[in-house]
């Protein structure tokens, strides 16, 4: 049965601290918080469910700061949120029924596309541009399916709603950051709907990260406002291909294992 310490209470506070800093401004915090959680004897089920209750502390930290600041409005913005949710919850409801080998091992490949488009495509910084979606559009169509996807799988999800936004929606990268943090709170509130009947929470764990998480993620959020598309744009390509390159050389990768299998 796992025993959590002061020590390794202490640690995993650390990991959340850093992972809430960075997902607030970047996303990504879930390939930090749930490899420490996994090297700290957490079972795999209740590594998942515990990340999703100290993830919401870390978006619903964010969101507070954007909201405050007038980057996101919750109060107009909430039927988008509401889709978010019922994305989530089932996604995480079909993760209890299928493998997710086919999302794994083409993550790395979608990851790798995001951070060249951040990375080489010019223009892309605080300024508005022609939407591409309705907004209703957007949110009946996008929505949705990032939301399942967050359920399901879960890495990069910030990453997948921040070149949406970006591409379909036409916002500016603080904008777009500022919604998506809004999003991945009703995703993430949504799976971890699905994962408390499950019994796979540690509660104890979770809050002590989650309290890591909501101070990390007020200090990335008002280091975003403060630097926009200049501190955004190179942290997400720096997030979206750490995260490619921890994905495929994760041993249950189909197509690492694929690799090792012929090389």
């Amino acid at each position: 049965m796992f025993e959590a310490t002061i020590q390794l209470l202490l640690i995993l506070f650390l990991a959340a601290f850093i992972a809430g800093f960075i997902d607030s401004i970047a996303g990504g915090g879930g390939l930090i918080t749930i490899p420490v959680l996994l090297i700290a004897g957490v079972p795999p089920l209740q590594a998942l469910g515990t990340n999703k209750l100290q993830g919401i502390f870390g978006a619903a930290s964010a969101t507070i700061s954007y909201t405050r600041a007038g980057r996101v409005d919750p109060r107009t913005q909430w039927p988008m949120a509401l889709l978010g949710f019922a994305g989530g919850a089932a996604g995480a409801l079909v993760a209890t029924l299928i493998s997710g080998d086919a999302l794994r091992a083409a993550l790395p490949f979608l990851l790798i596309a995001i951070g060249l488009y951040f990375a080489l495509r010019s223009g892309v910084d605080d300024s508005d541009r022609h939407e591409r979606l309705s907004a209703p559009l957007f949110a009946v169509l996008v929505v949705p399916a990032i939301g399942f996807y967050d359920g399901l799988f879960g890495p990069g999800t910030g990453s997948f709603f921040m070149i949406a936004f970006v591409t379909l929606g036409g916002l500016g990268l603080l904008k777009a950051t500022a919604r998506t943090k809004f999003l991945n709170l009703s995703t993430n509130v949504g799976a971890f709907a699905v994962f408390i009947f499950g019994g796979a929470i540690l509660w104890k764990v979770g809050l002590v990260m989650g309290a890591g998480q909501f101070i990390g993620a007020q200090t990335g959020s008002k280091l975003a406002m403060k630097n926009g598309a200049k501190i955004i744009r190179p942290l997400l390509v720096v997030s979206c291909m750490a995260m490619a390159i921890k994905v495929f050389v994760d041993p249950n990768n189909p197509m690492y294992q694929w690799l090792v299998s012929h090389f």
